[in-house]
């Protein structure tokens, strides 16, 4: 058996020198969870002048000696001020530019609006105090987005705050997927003795699409050599096959046969828990991953496996999951080859796993927040820390 990481090692230097290089102009409503093939540079600055960071009054500290001041001019957002007349101040609102001359905002909770029009400041006053300076956040010419960004709204965002409307992506995978085995059946239609329905289908099929992919639905693979042949060889232009069931030299293991000739394909034994048989190679130079056909198993090694390949050929560099230590609500009295990543949840800032740790039970997955790595050779008592991986994190 071989480690995870050195699993996901050779998977990623595949995904690496196989990059995705044709590119695409999308509008920013096109592009959330699309990865950034160029730079994008800031054409000014931001915010672009001096604003004010409250509702109150901008002046100059200098013209203030503890007697009020005058109101010169009222200062909305989107307004151009005039220059502020020495010895007064103006009324200025939150984003608004700061007038020439002045150098100080103060909030409006801390002046006083007398009779006669004048204003009292109440607190001690300093330059530059609740004034938001030019470029605060961005300099003309900075990078501010990096090619291989994958783009999340907070990155479109900040792309629209630059007066960004198009962004250049790199194209979309295209993943065919594909299942195996006379057992299965898709869902709405009869079960037959010994079928089961095809739940892997939809989970890696609708994934795939909350990644960005473009799907090719390969459906199901029967039991049958030439038929397996034809199946392949419809599969022309993709990016990656994925497909799930037994890849190997069992006597109806007819995929793995025609990935052999005609291809290359290697079984590594993962030394994790579930999703330990996993395969990877090549058909006619489409690269293919074979993934355990248990629904849990399919899941685990999608998420740790499959999931950063996709992201590295899109030039993506940082594929791992965000990942974090919790207490565990649970013991662990007995110490196993292969790392676990059992199905749990957050209870009371603990992780608790499922009771059922079945490779074959998906419900585990949809109960849990996410999964809970328990390190091979190690017993755990309740309270030690574990590290905790949100489903969030790998499900889009």
């Amino acid at each position: 058996m071989i480690a995870l990481e050195q699993a996901l090692t050779r998977l990623l230097d595949s995904a690496a020198s196989t990059p995705i290089l044709d590119h695409e102009q999308v509008t920013l409503a096109d592009a959330k969870g699309r990865v950034l093939a160029e730079d994008i540079i800031a054409s000014l600055d931001l915010p672009p002048w001096p604003n004010s960071a409250m509702d109150g009054y901008a002046l100059r500290v200098a013209d203030w000696n503890g007697e009020p001041l005058s109101v010169s001019q009222r200062i909305f957002a989107g307004q151009a001020p005039q220059p502020l007349q020495p010895g007064t101040c103006a009324r200025i609102f939150t984003g608004a530019p700061v007038p020439a001359g002045a150098d100080c905002v103060e909030m409006q909770e801390n002046a006083e609006l007398l009779d006669d029009g004048r204003v009292r400041f109440t607190q001690a006053l300093s330059a530059q105090q609740n004034i938001r300076p030019q470029g605060q956040e961005t300099r003309k010419g900075e990078t501010v987005l990096q090619a291989g960004t994958r783009l999340s709204p907070v990155e479109l965002g900040l792309a629209a705050s630059l007066g960004v409307a198009q962004l250049r992506v790199v194209r979309r995978p295209r993943v065919a997927v594909l299942s195996t085995g006379d057992e299965l059946v898709e869902p709405g239609l009869p079960l037959g003795p010994g079928q089961i329905y095809n739940s892997n289908r939809v989970l890696l099929c609708s994934w795939l699409q909350a990644l960005e992919c473009e799907v090719v639905d390969a459906g199901i693979l029967v039991d049958d050599l030439q038929q397996t042949r034809a199946a392949l060889a419809r599969l022309s232009r993709v990016d990656l096959i994925v497909s799930t069931g037994g890849v190997s030299v069992g006597e109806a293991d007819f995929l793995g046969q025609v990935l052999r000739e005609e291809g290359e394909l290697a079984l590594w034994k993962l030394a994790i828990k579930p999703g330990k048989p996993l395969t990877f190679g090549h058909y006619q130079g489409t690269p293919v991953i074979g993934l355990p056909g248990n629904p849990a198993s399919t899941l685990v090694t999608f998420a740790l496996l499959a999931r950063p390949y996709l992201l590295r050929r899109q030039g993506v560099a940082a594929v791992a999951p965000l990942q974090f230590q919790v207490p565990t609500g649970f013991a662990w009295s007995k110490a196993g080859k292969r790392r676990e990543y059992l199905r749990g949840r957050l209870e009371n800032g603990r992780a608790v796993p499922y009771a059922n740790q079945s490779s074959g039970v998906l419900r585990s997955a949809a109960w849990a927040h996410g999964l809970i790595e328990v390190r091979e050779d190690r017993t755990l008592a309740e309270g030690e820390l574990v590290n905790f991986i949100p489903l969030s994190e790998v499900l889009g």
